[in-house]
């Protein structure tokens, strides 16, 4: 449940920034607001012979700096609201990591697992259609997100380049490498948290390996990273999805629960010595070390902030803390890494593909996880520097540095006419 809208919280967090940094009120209802935003109806012919119309949405928050930058989400509880505030959060996510693009998102209500691979194929390519004058290399790139994957985009990629007479691989990242993808793409989001988390341990004197941890989500990034700290030696106590999970003392092992997953299993299913079913609101009164959100927006809010007993958040989920309960786990002296900071390797990658799509030239995986690795970690040692000289946290040091800069660019740039 929400407590309150996602955009509104959205605006929140750009209102309490705004101030930090002083901003012309101008520029703060300039970026409080997004610059385009469509929906779409998705009339499909079902395998029934039923026609079902399905909506869908897409948003570009900011272009200040670049072409946007977004993924597409399939699942039925996408809301125009919550597509706007994810939109928003990628602008501040690209500034934050110096990437030339600006922040876009969008979404169908569908629930994947419903309808027949045809029925997704339709879904997808009549979605492609209606948005086509929004979305380009030079306009908006879209990307998976929840619900999508390589083939999905590889259907975007499809239509559109159809519609133009010409095949276009940089008019989406995340696609197969067959088709102009890129090396650690679909790995790059969980990769990079483990970057994120290896150099936080390695500065501030932790020892990751001793560390109990928790993960919420086992889709595409939280599997990613749980495998990446399982094979490190980390001990991983509990782990959730969506209809709830598994919990053992003793440490649970993660290529066996992968395995579990790939066959179409729940987690909460799968049995063993000392492993336990739990739900996701018993995931949140574990104590660990490292507590790792892994799933959907506002999963941490005031209403289980104070059940929280963890040394560290890590955030791998978009917006996974709302901002009343980031101000109770602070009072609490929780450190929180934040999701535009943490989970910033998969747009990152998706930058990558770009490049090797735009100039046709490609690279191997080696040279992929050794750029994505400065990058981020660059990223990260500016807003540790920001956030000790400033006495902020890394949520307030990492918004700070991101907003400063479209702002930057905006009042560069004006506001035309």
């Amino acid at each position: 449940m929400w407590e309150i809208n996602p955009y509104e919280i959205a605006k929140i967090e750009l209102e309490f920034i705004a101030k930090k940094l002083d901003l012309p009120p101008n520029i703060e209802k300039f970026l409080k607001n997004v610059e385009r935003s469509v929906i779409v109806s998705i009339p499909v012919i079902m395998d029934d012979g039923n026609l079902k119309i399905f909506e869908g949405f897409r948003v570009q928050h900011s272009s200040v700096l670049g072409p946007c930058k977004g993924g597409v989400r399939y699942s039925q509880l996408v809301t125009l609201d919550e597509i706007k505030a994810l939109a928003m959060l990628m602008t501040w996510k690209t500034s934050l990591h110096r990437l030339p693009f600006g922040g876009s998102k969008g979404g169908v209500c569908v629930y994947p697992k419903n309808v027949s691979k045809r029925e997704l194929e339709q879904i997808t390519r009549r979605y492609t259609a209606e948005i086509i004058n929004m979305i380009g290399p030079n306009k908006d790139i879209p990307a998976p997100d929840i619900g999508t994957d390589a083939q999905t985009m590889a259907y975007i990629m499809d239509t559109y380049s159809m519609q133009h007479g010409k095949t276009i691989p940089g008019v989406v990242t995340g696609k197969p490498i067959e088709i102009g993808g890129s090396p650690g793409r679909s790995d790059a989001a969980g990769t990079g948290l483990f970057f994120v988390i290896e150099k936080y341990c390695e500065k501030f004197d932790y020892d990751l390996k001793s560390m109990t941890i928790v993960i919420q989500g086992f889709g595409k990034v939280g599997s990613v990273i749980a495998k990446k700290l399982y094979e490190y030696g980390c001990k991983i106590i509990a782990i959730t999805e969506l209809a709830g999970g598994v919990y053992s003392e003793k440490g649970l092992d993660v290529d066996l629960l992968i395995e579990w997953r790939d066959k179409g299993k729940f987690l909460k299913d799968f049995k063993g010595n000392s492993i336990k079913s739990i739900t996701n609101e018993e995931l949140f009164k574990i104590k660990c070390d490292l507590l790792i959100p892994v799933a959907t927006e506002n999963q941490i809010t005031k209403h289980n902030a104070n059940d929280i007993d963890c040394k560290i958040i890590l955030e791998g989920a978009n917006g996974p803390t709302t901002p009343k309960a980031d101000e109770i786990l602070n009072k609490k002296g929780t450190i929180i890494i934040p999701d535009i900071l943490a989970n910033g390797g998969g747009v990152i990658v998706s930058y990558f593909e770009y490049v090797q799509d735009i100039n046709a030239y490609y690279w191997d995986l080696e040279r992929v996880n050794k750029e994505l690795k400065k990058i981020i970690l660059d990223t990260f040692e500016n807003v540790c520097n920001l956030a000790k000289e400033k006495k902020e946290s890394l949520r307030t040091a990492s918004y700070m540095i991101a907003v400063s800069r479209v702002a930057k660019a905006l009042q560069l740039r004006g506001i035309f006419p």
